[in-house]
């Protein structure tokens, strides 16, 4: 005889299977849904500066970690300047103990109205033990990504720049181990951004107070997907618009304040909603039932990008996909700087929602910045909480007179 615990268990699970497969299409719409890339590390902000402003950096004073936020900057370097930097962030400290990001770059100002940098990305993924499949030890590596830039900008106008960078982007996760019966390779791919910036005449305020308008556009890591063996699937790499704008106030002769914000979005497709349940009783629980397929060219992805049916919650999820950056940042005497910011993520979309302050100090040819970030809810636990950056930022001008 059936006992009458095991009835009801059955009974539940018969209820609750029904109220899923009738809640599924609904229901499922808000939940997560993170769009999701090869080689994340190449949206990873590197440098202490903008990351004490909630990485906030399209509209940002040029100087050479322009490179990464908007090439189109290094237009207004300046003739004859030359600035090289270095940045470290220890990554994920909350999870694991030497996972870092390394970033080396450098700038220079040509002729009257060009500029050009170059910079060098490397980050470690730590110490990691393959096993096979019986558990036994292959062997201890370190597995990395990295990339290499070099760019160029161009002054169109007085207050208009446009600018361009070429990188180069490898990443060895697996070293030639066999996964899932395939042998592994070094993914490697080729991208390019492209980019804008505009930078105002400044104009007079009230008290001699002086103010100027900035902004710019950066379609960042446009180039071909990504593999890591010859029969496996190929990976979109991070994709991204980046548009920002901001407000630059000289209070005084000593005291001034830039007021930013950035909207990022990926550019790559979404994933669409799937007959997990198999309702339809066709044996296809892959069968599409909201969205478009995911599975396409790197063109067709940036279009689908931004085509509300490709979602499986259409224009509502269009919107969760932008994310939205607001930073300040307070100098005295060009000398000293305060800086802070705050993130704002939909929580469908990764939920990365988070303060940030730092602050810097410049002394003749050498800068130096520091930045720190907490989580907005102290409730939840973010693996990003407690990051810290470095940067140093070096006149090499001054170096070669």
């Amino acid at each position: 005889m059936t006992h009458p615990r095991y009835f009801i268990l059955i009974s539940l699970l018969a209820i609750g299977a029904h109220s899923l497969e009738a809640q599924t299409f609904y229901d499922r719409l808000n939940e997560l849904n993170v769009v999701t890339t090869a080689m994340p590390m190449l949206n990873i902000g590197p440098d202490a500066r903008s990351g004490g402003m909630a990485n906030t950096g399209i509209g940002l004073s040029p100087d050479a970690n322009a490179i990464f936020w908007n090439p189109a900057k290094l237009a207004f370097v300046g003739k004859g300047n030359v600035y090289g930097g270095l940045s470290y962030t220890p990554w994920l400290r909350r999870l694991v103990p030497d996972v870092e990001l390394m970033f080396a770059n450098v700038a220079a100002g040509i002729g009257e109205r060009g500029g050009i940098g170059a910079s060098l990305r490397y980050f470690s993924l730590g110490e990691i033990t393959f096993r096979n499949e019986q558990g036994e030890e292959q062997g201890t590596y370190r597995p990395y990504e990295m990339s290499l830039d070099l760019a160029y900008a161009l002054q169109l106008s007085k207050n208009f720049s446009g600018g361009v960078a070429l990188r180069y982007a490898l990443s060895d996760l697996a070293q030639g181990q066999v996964v899932g019966g395939q042998l592994t390779k070094v993914g490697q791919t080729v991208a390019t951004d492209i980019s804008m910036f505009y930078q105002g005449d400044e104009f007079s305020m009230p008290d001699g107070q002086r103010g100027q308008w900035v902004g710019g556009l950066t379609l960042s890591n446009i180039g071909a997907k990504i593999r890591y063996s010859e029969s496996g699937a190929s990976d979109f790499i991070p994709t991204n618009m980046r548009l920002g704008g901001g407000f630059n106030w000289k209070l005084d002769r000593y005291n001034r304040i830039t007021l930013l914000t950035d909207i990022n979005k990926l550019l790559v497709p979404t994933k669409p909603l799937r007959d997990l349940l198999d309702t339809n009783n066709n044996g296809d629980r892959s069968e599409i039932i909201a969205g478009k397929d995911d599975n396409v060219g790197v063109i067709q992805g940036i279009i689908q990008s931004w085509d509300p049916a490709a979602k499986p919650d259409g224009f509502r999820e269009l919107m969760r996909e932008f994310m939205v950056n607001v930073g300040a940042e307070y100098w005295y005497n060009d000398q000293f700087a305060v800086r802070a910011g705050y993130q704002h993520e939909d929580v469908t979309k990764g939920n990365r929602r988070f303060f940030t302050m730092g602050f810097g100090v410049r002394y003749n040819l050498i800068g130096l910045d520091f930045a720190y970030l907490f989580p907005a809810d102290q409730t939840v636990r973010s693996p990003l909480e407690n990051t810290i950056r470095f940067s140093a930022l070096i006149d090499l001008n001054q170096i070669m007179k």
